[in-house]
């Protein structure tokens, strides 16, 4: 009996060997669910998926139903996002958005969001320079926090919800575990650390500024990298673990 088929535009998010020659492809799918197909003999040199299943790809697919994983049959690459996988400083820069999908992104859960945000994220980031990469970057990743109901409170206290005011020099109480700022009222109640309110700031603009308008705008390296480790401690407090490819881009000396 045939298998059944069907197809789906997706983003390669994760390769993992099976075998001798095969793949297990981890892929956001676009209405943001997560789908894990084989594809048979994608290791061996003359393979036609060798080059349209790398990690960055969106590619159309078409798949065959199986008993525990689907079967990949045909991929035609619709953005290759080759800056991305040439580049080790671009690579390392948009790792992190992949790892994450990986982790918020479930199986049969819609959440078209995170396709077209994290998708539009590796457009602009093909075309940036490395420090607008960083950006987009720290951008990318609070963006899918938010789409996957982790959105940090910035600007308003998660304890009693008085809206905080910032002045230049100043710093304040974060509270990963809480998910975002503290006053100094409620400070007491909760664990926290002290983060410059610069940075919040910076965070603040990432949330809610589009992807082309980060391109464009200013960058602060030093800020940008701020912000992405205050990133990490809200995904590993909430995910449960660190990002590897993150903590690598905090210590390679690539930027």
């Amino acid at each position: 009996m045939a298998q059944p088929t069907y197809t789906v535009r997706a983003l390669v998010l994760k390769r993992t060997k099976l075998g001798e020659s095969d793949l297990i492809l981890t892929l956001l799918a676009e209405d943001g669910s997560q789908k894990r197909v084989v594809a048979k003999g994608a290791r061996k040199p003359k393979s036609s998926f060798a080059a349209r299943t790398e990690p960055f790809c969106v590619i159309d697919a078409l798949c065959a139903c199986g008993r525990n994983l689907d079967i990949l049959k045909e991929a035609r690459i619709v953005a290759p996002h080759s800056a991305l996988r040439q580049d080790i400083e671009a690579s390392s820069a948009a790792a992190p958005l992949l790892e994450l999908l990986a982790r918020v992104s479930q199986h049969d859960l819609e959440n078209p969001r995170l396709f077209a945000a994290s998708t539009k994220a590796l457009d602009v980031m093909d075309g940036a320079d490395s420090p607008h990469r960083a950006a987009l970057a720290a951008a990318a990743l609070l963006k899918m926090l938010a789409f996957s109901g982790l959105r940090p409170s910035l600007e308003v206290c998660v304890g009693c919800g008085t809206e905080l005011a910032f002045s230049e020099g100043m710093t304040v109480p974060f509270s990963a575990i809480e998910g975002g700022v503290v006053c100094e009222t409620c400070r007491s109640s909760f664990e926290t650390v002290r983060e410059d309110a610069a940075t919040l700031c910076w965070a603040q603009y990432f949330l809610t500024s589009t992807f082309d308008a980060i391109a464009e705008g200013p960058q602060d390296l030093s800020a940008t990298f701020a912000v992405l480790h205050l990133e990490q401690a809200l995904i590993r407090a909430h995910i449960g673990s660190p990002l590897k490819s993150l903590e690598f881009l905090f210590t390679s000396g690539l930027f």
